[in-house]
C-alpha cells in the first residue's frame, strides 16, 4: 500500500484521498455457468489490484499503472465511449463511464494502480482493476452503492465499454468474497452464501498452476460459446440454460436432435450447475476430500463438451492426478490460463515437481505454481 501511495505522490504531487484494494479470484467450480443464470463458487486470492485515488472536479480522468510502461494517460469524461480503447485503461475508464451512464455524479479522478494478480492467467485481473476503481469512487463520491450493484456496473463496463461478453462472477467475487470462505453465488438473483473453506485445517492444499498460456476473452471464442448457449436455450424454449433441470437433461438433449454443438454446450452447463450444488453439499457436510472427483468431472466436461481446454491445461490435470492429487481441473475462461489442484499437504512438493518436469519434457514454458488461500474481498486500506 505504501508503495502505491508514494507512487501517487510522485505522479500527482499530493497525497491521495485514499487507497483501496480488490482481489483476483479462483473459481473452485462452476465454469461458464454465470452467463447462463447458473451457479458458481469462486473465492478471492491474496493477489490484489491496489489503487490510490483522489477526486477531480474538472471532468478529467488521469490513469497510471506501475505495471505498464508509459506515463500518465489523461482522458476527458465526456469523450469516454464504448470500445474506443483497446488498452489496459479501458477497464478503469469503463467503470467511470458505467457509473456516469447510470446517473452517478462522478466528475473526475487521479488514479495510480499496481497489481499482483497475474494477467492473462484466468484469475480475473481485469475484474480486480474494475472493482477497485468502483469501490474507490463509490466511497469518495459517497454514492452508497451496495457491493452487488458495484459488481453489476463493473460487468457492464467490461461487456459494453471493453467489449468482452463476460458474466457476473468475476466482479462479484472480487467485491463480495470473505476470507476463509468460498462464495456460493446464484448468478440469476445474485443471492450469496459464504461456505467455510479452510483446507489447511484439514491437511489439504489447493494449488494454482498458471500455465503461462495467455488468453483474451474478447478474441471471439468466449463470445462464440456464450452465443451458442443462448441459441441452445432458445431451441429448448427456456430463458437460460439454468432452467433446464438436471433430471430432465436427457430429454432436453433428445429435443436438440443432431445439433451436435448445442448438445455439447447444453450438457456442460446443466451438469456443471449440478457439480456446483454437489460441491456445496459436500463441503457443508464436511466431506471436503470428496470434491476431488467433482473437479475432475468438471475438467472433462470443459475439455470435451465446451472445448476450451488446451494441451498445457490437460497436462497439468493428468500429471497432478497421476502424482496423487485428489482432484484437478482448469479454471477460468479457458484457452489457456490456470488449473487448480486439490492435494494432501504432504503431496504438494511431489505434485509440483511432477508438473514442472512434465512441462519441461513437453517443451512448454515453465508454469507458475502457488497455493491459493481464500482471502478477503475488496476493501479500503487507508
Amino acid at each position: 500500500m505504501e508503495q502505491v501511495q508514494r507512487g501517487f505522490v510522485e505522479l500527482y504531487g499530493t497525497e491521495p484521498e485514499g487507497v483501496w484494494s480488490a482481489p483476483g479470484r479462483v473459481n473452485l467450480i462452476g465454469e461458464h455457468t454465470d452467463y447462463n443464470d447458473g451457479f458458481v463458487m469462486p473465492f478471492a486470492l491474496p493477489h490484489t489490484a491496489v489503487a490510490a485515488v483522489s477526486r477531480r472536479a474538472d471532468g478529467v480522468l488521469r490513469l497510471h499503472s506501475a505495471d505498464v510502461e508509459g506515463g500518465v494517460v489523461e482522458l476527458r469524461l465526456d469523450d469516454l465511449a464504448p470500445e474506443s480503447d483497446r488498452n489496459w485503461t479501458a477497464y478503469p475508464a469503463g467503470v467511470v463511464w458505467a457509473l456516469r451512464e447510470a446517473g452517478h455524479p462522478v466528475t473526475g479522478a487521479d488514479v495510480h494502480l499496481a497489481s499482483t494478480v497475474p494477467s492473462g492467467a484466468g484469475l480475473s485481473s481485469s475484474a480486480a482493476l474494475e472493482v477497485v476503481i468502483a469501490l474507490a469512487l463509490n466511497d469518495l463520491y459517497e454514492l452508497g452503492l451496495p457491493r452487488w450493484q458495484l459488481a453489476r456496473l463493473c460487468q457492464r463496463a467490461e461487456n459494453v465499454y471493453v467489449g468482452a461478453p463476460t458474466g457476473i462472477m468475476d466482479q462479484t467475487a472480487s467485491a463480495c468474497c470473505e476470507e476463509g470462505h468460498a462464495l456460493f453465488l446464484d448468478t440469476r438473483d445474485l443471492s450469496q452464501k459464504q461456505i467455510p473453506f479452510d483446507l489447511a485445517a484439514e491437511g489439504m492444499r489447493l494449488l494454482v498452476v498458471d500455465t503461462r498460456v495467455k488468453h483474451a476473452h474478447s478474441d471471439g471464442e468466449y463470445g462464440k460459446r456464450r452465443a451458442g448457449c443462448e441459441r441452445g436455450a432458445a431451441l429448448l424454449g427456456v430463458d437460460a440454460l439454468r432452467d433446464v433441470p438436471y433430471d430432465g437433461l436427457d430429454d432436453a438433449l433428445a429435443r436438440l436432435g443432431d445439433d451436435e454443438e448445442a448438445v455439447r454446450l447444453v450438457r456442460h452447463v446443466v451438469t456443471e450447475d449440478e457439480r456446483v450444488e454437489k460441491t456445496v453439499a459436500l463441503l457443508e457436510s464436511g466431506e471436503t476430500r470428496a470434491i476431488g472427483p467433482v473437479l475432475v468431472a468438471g475438467h472433462a466436461s470443459l475439455r470435451d463438451d465446451f472445448r476450451i481446454s488446451c494441451p498445457e491445461l490437460d497436462l497439468v490435470v493428468d500429471t497432478a492426478l497421476a502424482s496423487g492429487a485428489l482432484g484437478a481441473r482448469m479454471t477460468g475462461g479457458g484457452f489457456g490460463g490456470s488449473a487448480i489442484v486439490l492435494a494432501e499437504a504432504a503431496d504438494v512438493d511431489t505434485i509440483t515437481k511432477a508438473v514442472e518436469e512434465a512441462f519441461a519434457a513437453g517443451g512448454y514454458t515453465a508454469p507458475r505454481v502457488f497455493e491459493a488461500v481464500p482471502a478477503a474481498g475488496a476493501r479500503r486500506l487507508s
